[in-house]
């Protein structure tokens, strides 16, 4: 039998895509909100496309907020936004 890949919902653009293929955007038990490059790490997961536009329609469409379930101030935004560069 075939393994079944998890799939999950890009926040930005709504396309179900193979987890391994997406971001995991992380809210800790803290309430801080990161990148979680393993995809392993405790915490409410939102999952993102690899590229920027996906970025920026989570953050128009305010996705990332309802996944995580709380407001995210500009700076948050502007920090992940930058992983985000650093790892593409």
């Amino acid at each position: 039998m075939a393994k079944k890949i998890p799939m999950r919902q890009c926040v930005g653009c709504g396309e179900m895509k193979g987890k391994k293929e997406m971001i995991r955007v992380l809210k800790t038990a803290e309430g801080d909100v990161t990148l979680d490059l393993t995809g392993r790490k405790n915490g409410r997961g939102a999952y993102l496309c690899h590229s920027a536009e996906c970025m920026k329609k989570a953050r128009k469409n305010k996705g990332l907020e309802r996944s995580l379930k709380m407001s995210i101030p500009e700076e948050v935004y502007g920090k992940l936004e930058k992983e985000f560069e650093a790892y593409e």
